[in-house]
């Protein structure tokens, strides 16, 4: 009965018993029939047929509402006697950059799961470092990470894409008139950077000396912290991958960032231990790396 209620869950949330049945990787025919079965053993009809359309009935709509939370617990339910009975439940443990802002890495975690639901993900979410050595330790399987380091060959390293850095910052600041800026013209506004507390002082290094900004640093543990001390004019921020449209708002500006006359680039990539190597982390890996196509 409970593959027979995920059928039904289905049909309902896509509106379609075809999007379903391609769903469920079975044939419209056959989910049909399995959602008849369930209405002969429940007693009572789910679904009013109209030709190739359907509605709910009173019953089934409040019996859909009612099955998710049916399901959600029997999932977690297994879960938890897996992790009692000291039986592994195959997992994915995946790190984050936390400065990062676009939007690829979470389109690529809604497919992953769509794709494999019945596989746990966590997530895990640090600065370069905290990534790097949560990998070597073994902490994650795979890290999405920007590229500080020269590739090594303990890891598999895919490079998903290379962008220009650009920095955000407030809309009322006279330099956001600026279709460009360098590194030397923000030398007298801080430089507001996320980060955890561990790692502020590997940040600000790495930002004073390799990117090259001498003034003073700010830091906030999470983007939506950073992004209200840019609005309230207390500096400018490293922009990490291009955020989701309309999410800066009107008080925001992104600059391309410069040294010299050539803008800054920054890269970005997959890595995950090759002796640990897992069909799920590849697999991840692929998903990722065509959200940035």
């Amino acid at each position: 009965m409970l593959r027979q209620i995920k059928y039904f869950q289905a049909v309902v949330r896509l509106g379609s018993f075809s999007e379903a049945a391609y769903e469920c990787n079975i044939s419209q025919s056959a989910i049909s029939q399995q959602i008849q079965a369930l209405e002969r053993e429940l007693g009572f009809p789910l679904l009013l047929r109209k030709g190739r359309k359907f509605e709910l009935t009173p019953a089934g709509e409040f019996f859909y509402k009612k099955s998710l939370v049916l399901v959600a617990d029997y999932e977690q339910i297994v879960r938890e006697a897996i992790r009692l009975s000291g039986g592994e439940q195959e997992c994915l443990k995946v790190g984050f950059l936390r400065c990062y802002s676009g939007q690829e890495f979470h389109l690529a975690l809604e497919e992953f799961v769509g794709k494999y639901p019945d596989i746990p993900v966590e997530v895990f979410y640090g600065n370069h470092d905290e990534l790097y050595h949560m990998l070597v330790e073994n902490t994650i399987d795979l890290a999405f990470n920007d590229q500080r380091r020269a590739f090594s060959d303990e890891f598999m390293n895919m490079l998903l894409v290379s962008s220009v850095t650009h920095i955000e910052i407030a809309s009322r600041n006279p330099m956001s008139a600026l279709d460009k800026v360098t590194v030397q013209e923000l030398k007298n506004i801080p430089c507001i950077l996320v980060s955890s507390e561990a790692e502020k002082e590997t940040e600000a290094e790495y930002y004073h000396m390799i990117v090259g900004f001498k003034g003073e640093k700010l830091f906030a543990d999470n983007m939506e912290k950073a992004r209200t001390l840019v609005i309230s004019g207390k500096g400018f921020m490293p922009s990490e991958g291009t955020p989701i449209e309309g999410s800066l708002g009107t008080n925001i500006v992104r600059i391309p960032l410069y040294r010299g006359d050539e803008p800054i680039k920054r890269n970005y990539c997959a890595f995950w231990k090759k002796e640990n190597a897992k069909t799920l982390s590849e697999e991840f890996a692929e998903i990722l790396r065509c959200k940035f196509v």
